[in-house]
């Protein structure tokens, strides 16, 4: 393979819960909405019901044939987290999914019966009464596709690195809404992670003149997770970050401070967002490279930006 040739390690990312292709054929994967009735893609970002039982076999037959079929390093999960659009300035979380499947396996595995009600009036029984219960359990079917994306890699090409590109937000950001909203349980997850990748897109999230955010929320995750950066330690903090216009411009002279945000500790590597638009941006792409080539094989030390 050229890229062993150039001594480069390959890593790939594999859609979750936004194979919107699969509906056509089974319309009933489709997520059901506190109304009791399919709940459209907001903005377009088309999810799955994480509990349909072929859509979660056909995306691990997927994903194993990845792993047989190609000699990668890593392979990073992406858009696994609840039906939403949240990689905008004001995010659209609708509170799914609530067919009939999640319902039945809702109340078996908390041990609550749901009332005698039509599925729009369940919904809502549900969220004022036992929204905890909920969420933690939706967090948990999440959190269990982990677990078996991690014994696929383990079984089939171990040593490979599972990663997760995920939403930046804390605990407290939005009101809780990356646990309460999209259901991703960072903690939970982490038995079976290898590379946390958060996605704090400053200029996009509402942070255009502030690329300290990012270090902020790698920061935060590192505190949350009791990743500290060093050396040997198992699970790594590799966010993306953004440099190319996408919302709000992010200009030639951000791309050293949010690159130097971005790889400070507990950060141990950077990916940068996104090559389709930041390709027809020259000056930023050489700026993205003397960046890179002045920090190889040093140990970032969390100096201030120049």
């Amino acid at each position: 393979m050229r890229l062993r040739e150039l001594k480069c390690r390959v890593y790939v990312e594999f859609n979750t819960l936004h194979s919107a292709e699969y509906l056509k054929e089974h319309p009933d994967a489709a997520p059901v909405g506190v109304d009791g009735k399919v709940c459209p893609p907001p903005e377009g970002w088309q999810g799955l019901c994480p509990t349909h039982v072929g859509y979660r076999r056909d995306r691990m037959k997927a994903f194993e044939r990845v792993l047989a079929s190609y000699a990668i390093d890593g392979i990073w999960l992406d858009y696994h987290h609840a039906h939403s659009s949240w990689e905008r300035a004001e995010p659209v979380m609708p509170d799914t999914c609530f067919c009939a499947r999640c319902l039945g396996l809702f109340s078996r595995d908390t041990g609550i019966t749901l009332p005698d009600l039509p599925p729009g009036e369940v919904s809502q029984w549900i969220l004022s009464r036992h929204k905890r219960d909920w969420v933690r359990w939706r967090c948990g079917v999440l959190t269990d596709w982990v677990r078996e994306f991690r014994d696929t890699v383990d079984a089939i090409r171990p040593g490979v690195l599972l990663g997760t590109f995920h939403c930046p937000w804390t605990d407290s950001d939005r009101g809780g809404a990356r646990i309460d909203k999209l259901h991703i349980d960072l903690k939970s997850q982490a038995p079976y992670i290898d590379v946390f990748s958060p996605m704090p897109y400053h200029a996009r999230f509402g942070h255009a003149q502030d690329p300290e955010w990012v270090h902020r929320q790698t920061r935060w995750l590192g505190e949350y997770l009791g990743i500290r950066g060093k050396p040997g330690e198992r699970k790594k903090i590799w966010p993306i970050v953004q440099l190319s216009d996408w919302g709000e411009n992010v200009p030639v002279a951000q791309v050293r401070p949010v690159l130097d945000y971005g790889t400070r500790a507990p950060a141990t590597g950077v990916t940068v967002f996104a090559w389709g638009r930041l390709q027809e941006q020259w000056d930023k792409v050489e700026e993205l490279g003397t960046y890179y080539r002045s920090i190889r094989g040093t140990e970032r030390k969390g100096q201030a930006p120049k």
